[in-house]
């Protein structure tokens, strides 16, 4: 019997462990992004992993929302900020990388290829490039 009990906490205990790693490796969640002016929420969706902006140091000028003036889609220039997916199809590689996805800078209204990395559970460096990774630029967001 004692061995029964002590089989079933053992395996409680795997289970459990499990779960938590599962649950610190995961790029979901909620994002600071390094200016810290914005929170980006990442989310998977059929497959793939998304992000948009869920929050605004400033939302509003004015009283009216911060728009996507930048777009080089004219007809997405009047899009509010909030909202807006930056982070684009992203499929995981490995436990802590997901690649083949884009981000969008609405600063320059432009999109560059894209790679996550999770550096580990509150700490993710988001690497944008043109061609190649090594002629690229990374930020680290941090889990919110």
């Amino acid at each position: 019997m004692k061995m029964i009990i002590n089989l079933f906490g053992i395996g409680f205990i795997l289970l459990f462990s499990h779960f938590y790693k599962t649950e610190s490796s995961s790029v979901e969640g909620m994002w600071l992004t390094a200016d810290k002016l914005s929170k980006i929420q990442i989310y998977e969706e059929n497959g793939k992993y998304h992000g948009k902006i869920a929050w605004l140091k400033q939302p509003s000028v004015n009283g009216k929302p911060v728009l996507d003036t930048k777009n080089q889609d004219e007809s997405l220039r009047n899009k509010p900020m909030l909202g807006l997916v930056l982070l684009k199809n992203f499929m995981a590689e490995s436990k802590n990388t997901w690649r083949n996805g884009t981000i969008y800078d609405p600063r320059s209204g432009k999109t560059y290829d894209c790679i996550l990395t999770l550096k580990n559970s509150n700490t993710l460096d988001v690497r944008g490039y043109i061609g190649k990774p090594i002629f690229g630029k990374s930020v680290t967001f941090t889990r919110e």
